[in-house]
This record gives structure tokens, sequence and C-alpha cells, in this order.
């Protein structure tokens, strides 16, 4: 035995003393053999069970039952049978199945022992080899069955996120798929493009359980994520609430570092936004659960990109490049869904008609980019000074229309004649230069019941700008033919 180690512990249980000799003496230094007498055996194996139990065959068969149960739950423990001389019948079946290793009789040779404990000790190596292989066996499935789930995982998330082209639907999905790996209370978004050289506009996406002040303090997180991720400072931002939620649920707290990881959104070198995932309990990732989310974030940035892209192209079919508010194809679509509404409901629909006066000057005297600029102006001036359920919409050239669900031909009167005087009072500046202009204004209206169809109501609302324009121009003219003063009265 080396200096330092343990000796390997044997027990004898009901043996001689002149047999525990013999064991002794033919195990050596390396071995230590503590004797018990028949039928008892320790309430517990110390601090480990021994390594081989030398059992007297009388010992054994007075053992009770519960004695021997527990020695047979020891399955490291090897025990070797101790036959007494005068037993000539050895059934080595009975032997092995009681789970005894061999048997030896009395009176112990050396030879016998060093054979049994020879045995014992291939025995162990064999039980300790198969242990450690079950184990590395055990690991791997447990590894694979991991990696297989995170690949379900990342399967679900890519499919589920490439059915859908809008943002808010891939993060609510996402929400839903990443509480698969951990608790996620909240999934919640920012978009950024270039504005120009030294900016950027951002859109914000939260989720409608951040309320109050915690609303603003994840307005100002993900601001200041986005001037961190852009390397540039954020210009101009809105946000919007993401569906899906539960808007009964517990309030979402604060962000904070122990609760909340933010991962970039790139495509290729370009970093376009960022995710904050949110957990009630804490983030706490395993290694490989960190790589998983990470591919997943992965998944959905190209998603996400696509539905941004998707997005543009949708914004750009819609809009009007210069004035960014609605062209002539979404007006015409919008006035039909509003006139089928009316029809349904029994509400009033109005529709103003403007154009700007004498515009051409503009761009005579000041030129085309003066003109575009004073086109940009009153597409913003209108959307400002309209209800969201209002639509406007750029008509062409000069010419803007505005769709007014549920008003009255009085009230779109009122509202067309207060946008005459802002347009009127307002002064257009351009290159150091002011700029002003007025407009004529046309009004149409069908009221309850009317079976009025579109293009008699865009032509009513044409004739009533004709006569505004006969009429002196900056001035304000209804298709049933009342005047100003009627109105007023």
């Amino acid at each position: 035995m080396q200096r330092g180690e343990t000796p390997r512990v044997m027990w004898g249980l009901g043996l001689d003393e002149s047999d525990e000799r013999v064991i002794a003496d033919a195990a050596g230094e390396g071995y230590t053999l503590r004797g018990l007498p028949g039928g008892r055996i320790p309430e517990s194996a110390d601090e480990s069970e021994p390594f081989l139990m030398w059992v007297g065959s009388g010992a054994w068969r007075d053992l009770p039952d519960v004695e021997r149960a527990r020695l047979e739950a020891w399955e490291e423990t090897q025990r070797i049978l101790v036959l007494d001389s005068e037993e000539r019948n050895l059934d080595m079946e009975m032997v092995m199945e009681e789970g005894f290793l061999t048997a030896v009789r009395t009176p112990l040779e050396r030879d016998d022992v060093h054979d049994a404990m020879h045995r014992a000790t291939e025995i162990t190596a064999l039980y300790a080899d198969i242990f450690r292989m079950t184990r590395e066996i055990f690991l791997e499935r447990e590894l694979l069955t991991r990696k297989t789930d995170q690949l379900l995982f990342l399967n679900q998330i890519l499919s589920r996120a490439a059915e859908s082209l809008d943002a808010g639907t891939i993060l609510e999905r996402a929400r839903e798929d990443m509480n698969l790996l951990f608790e996620v209370s909240a999934v919640q978004a920012c978009f950024w493009r270039v504005a120009d050289s030294e900016s950027v506009e951002a859109e914000i996406l939260l989720s409608p359980l951040a309320r109050g002040s915690s609303r603003e303090e994840w307005v100002e997180y993900m601001l200041e994520s986005a001037g961190r991720l852009a390397t540039v400072p954020v210009k101009d931002f809105h946000v919007e609430l993401l569906p899906g939620y539960d808007e009964d649920g517990a309030p979402l707290p604060p962000p904070r570092k122990e609760s909340t990881v933010l991962l970039p959104l790139r495509s290729g070198y370009e970093c376009f936004g960022c995710l904050a995932l949110t957990s009630p309990d804490g983030i706490k990732l395993a290694k490989d659960q960190t790589q998983t989310v990470r591919a997943a974030v992965n998944h959905l940035a190209l998603a996400l990109k696509n539905a941004q892209l998707y997005d543009q192209v949708k914004h750009r079919a819609d809009y009007d490049g210069l004035t960014r508010i609605h062209n002539r194809a979404s007006f015409d679509e919008r006035l039909v869904e509003e006139l089928k509404r009316h029809q349904r409901y029994n509400q009033n629909l109005s529709l103003l008609l403007l154009d700007l006066d004498h515009f051409k000057r503009i761009n005579d005297d000041h030129g085309h980019q003066a003109g575009d600029a004073v086109l940009r102006e009153i597409g913003r001036l209108l959307t400002n000074s309209l209800r969201c359920c209002d639509f406007t919409a750029r008509y062409g050239g000069e010419e803007f229309v505005i769709i007014l669900p549920q008003t009255s031909e009085a009230d779109a009167w009122v509202l067309a004649d207060r946008l005459r005087q802002t347009i009127s009072r307002r002064s257009f500046d351009f290159e150091g230069k002011s700029v002003r202009v007025t407009s004529s204004i046309g009004v149409a209206s069908i009221s309850p019941g009317s079976l009025s169809r579109v293009r008699d109501l865009v032509r009513e609302a044409d004739e009533a700008l004709y006569r505004a324009k006969s009429n002196g121009r900056n001035t304000v003219c209804l298709s049933s033919g009342c005047n100003e003063t009627a109105l007023q009265q």
C-alpha cells in the first residue's frame, strides 16, 4: 500500500478468529478486516460500504430476512460464502442465486483467500467500468435529448416567424415560443432606419402591460439602446403597443439588469434593431440555452427584416412619396369601404376636395423645390389637424382629398373653413424665403339612408370645388349649394 492511501475495508460475519487471521494475513497491508458476530450487522456502513464481505454459512442461515435484504441492497459489495468443513454438499447455483461471488471451505488457505480476493477485485473493477459507461451513456442521452429539444424549438420559432410579415405578430409568437426554454413575460423591440448621416428614426414596439412610469422607463431604455447600437442618436420615434397580451395581466416592471436581456437584430453586417426579453423570475440560462436563444434571435432578425421590407414596400404602394400621406389608389379603396360602412350603419359621410390656389406661381417664382416643400407642409398640416378616423390623401398635383366618416355637411363645412383659414395664415419658409398660399375647398356629403355611389360623391365634391374657384378662390363651397352665411345661421 502506498503511503497516504486508505486501506480497503472488508467485513467478516460470523467467522472464527483463526479464519479472520488467515484472511487478514493473506490480504496484506492494503486491506483491513472488521470482524462481526453472527446474526448482526452494523446499522450503517460507516462512511461507505465494505469492499468485500466474508460470510460464514451458519451466520448466513441465522441472519434475519431484514438483515439479508440490507446486505443485498449493497450492490457494490462482493460477498464470499465461508462453508464449515462439515458441509460437504455444495450447491453453487444456490450460492450464486443468493448473491455470493463464490464459496470457500474452512480451514481457509492463503491461496483460497488470494483467489477469492482476486475475483472480487476484477468484478469490482468491472462494475466500476460498467457504471462509468452507463453514466456516460445517460449523459450523452441527456445531451442528445436537450439538443433535440433545442432543434425542435428553433424549428418551431423559425417556421412560425416565417408565417407572418407583421412585426407585432412575429414578436407575439416569439414570446409564446420562448416560454419553451424559460418563462418570458414580454418580448419587446425597437427598430430604426437612417434619417440622415447623423441620426436615426426609431419605431418602438412595447407590451401593453408596460403602463404609467414603467412605460416611460421602457421607452427611455429602448431609445438609449437604439442610440448605442446604431452609434448615432435617435432623431424621431413613435411607440406602438403589441397585440396578443392579456391587458388585464400583471403590470410589466421597468427594465432591470437581472430580469431583462437585450439582444441586437442584425441583417448581414447591419444592425437594424434590438429585442428585449423580460422574465419575471430573472434570467439565468445555461451555456447551451444562451446559444439557443442567440440562434433563435438570428432567425427572428431575418423574419423581422423581411417584415420591415414588406412594410416599406406596402407604404410606398399606399402612400405618396412627397407628402407622406395616402395616395390616390389608397383613397379609392378607402372611399369604397367608408361608403359601404355608411350604408350598413346609416351614418353621415362627408368628403372634402382641397386645391391650392395659383400653385403654379410658387413653382414659377421660387422653383419646384419650394413647391415640393409647401406640399409636404400641407400634408403634415392636414394630418395634424384631423381626427384619427379621418382619411387624408394626395389626390393629384396640388389637390388633396379628405374623407370624414360620421360627419354631417354642416360639420364638414366648419372643418373645411377652419383648414382654409389655417392655410391662408400660414407662412411656409424655404431657404430663407417666405411663401404664402391659399386654398379652395369643395364639400360633398351624403346623409343616412342615401344610396349615393362613389363617383357621385367625388363628382359633387369636384363641382363644389369648381364653384369655390369660380367665386374668387380662398373659399369653401358645398355641393348642396348652401353658402357660408346660411350655415353660420
